[in-house]
């Protein structure tokens, strides 16, 4: 009896990735052509906000509008330029997220680590979908109650014993808790794609909850955390309801004593959305020329920031 010839073995047919959309039925191909069709007509209407308002800003940015306060005039070269908006933008986003980082960074790892109770842990995972979805308007008018208590006076501008509510110290409270979902939510995502493994090595050679945190989670997840942290960053510098209700919107620093930092802060500005907003065809002052100068800044300053979140994004899937 002759031994059996052996026979290679079959090679398992292969799964297509993605089925050829050809063997689709009619509705599903009608859902994909009109899901396509909204995704370009999407593109297409970004990047013609993009673009026109980079050709309009190129146009008419000039060098000494970065350099001169804003003024009264009967001609926009006379009117001077958007410095103090600009300074009033940074500012109030380095004040904001030098509260909502650490406060951010600090609810974020206490979820994803801790989460005890349970119950608080629920509540605050609400209590921060509310904020995430809650207008800025409303942060605003909750401000002004809030900063115009006498116990708050110290806070903002005062005139014969009444409280305006009106600050840098104001808007940047409330400016905070519009950043703060979005720091808690990508420092968490960061914290939850560290694989177990990792806290359990660092576990088995005697490392603490608190150590394994600090020494070896948040480095890991410091591309999350920087995401998060220029999202909160662009959410501040676009936000206009709260720099018009809470710092007054005044085009020039208008400061609520003669302590050169401290009055300033106590006092009322703009940044340059308000600035945008004011010089607006629609807009109290109507000169178009300085609204698409300051829009055309504040869009590279926009652009910059989703650069930066791409590059950490894109660190962050390198090291997963």
């Amino acid at each position: 009896m002759s031994a059996a010839t052996p026979t290679a073995p079959v090679a398992p047919r292969r799964r297509c990735a993605r089925d050829s959309s050809a063997s689709w039925r009619w509705s599903d191909r009608v859902g994909l052509a009109f899901a396509w069709a909204l995704g370009l007509l999407f593109l297409a209407v970004t990047a013609a906000i993009v673009l026109y308002m980079l050709a309009q800003g190129i146009r008419y940015v000039r060098p000494e509008l970065f350099v001169t306060h804003p003024a009264a005039g009967v001609s926009e070269r006379a009117s001077g330029g958007f410095l103090d908006p600009l300074l009033g933008t940074v500012i109030v986003a380095l004040m904001a997220m030098a509260i909502a980082f650490p406060l951010g960074l600090g609810i974020g790892v206490w979820l994803s680590e801790y989460g005890n109770p349970s119950w608080l842990a629920r509540l605050t995972e609400s209590t921060i979908e509310m904020l995430a979805g809650s207008p800025s308007i409303v942060f605003a008018l909750f401000g002004t109650l809030i900063f115009e208590q006498g116990a708050l006076a110290f806070l903002s501008r005062t005139n014969d014993g009444v409280v305006y509510g009106r600050s840098f110290f104001a808007a940047a409270a409330m400016l905070s808790l519009i950043a703060l979902p979005l720091i808690v939510a990508n420092v968490r995502e960061g914290l939850q794609a560290i694989p177990g493994h990792v806290r359990e090595a660092s576990y088995a050679v005697g490392k603490t909850r608190i150590a394994t945190t600090r020494r070896v989670l948040l480095p890991a997840a410091r591309p999350s955390v920087v995401t998060g942290a220029m999202l909160g960053v662009g959410r501040i510098i676009g936000d206009t309801a709260i720099i018009v209700v809470l710092l007054g919107a005044t085009l020039r620093f208008n400061g609520a004593s003669s302590v050169p930092l401290l009055g300033t802060l106590r006092g009322t500005g703009s940044t340059l959305t308000t600035f945008v907003y004011e010089n607006a065809p629609t807009g109290e002052i109507d000169q178009p020329e300085k609204a698409f100068a300051a829009g055309f800044v504040l869009l590279l300053m926009v652009l910059a920031l989703n650069v930066a979140v791409d590059v950490a994004a894109r660190r962050g899937r390198r090291w997963r």
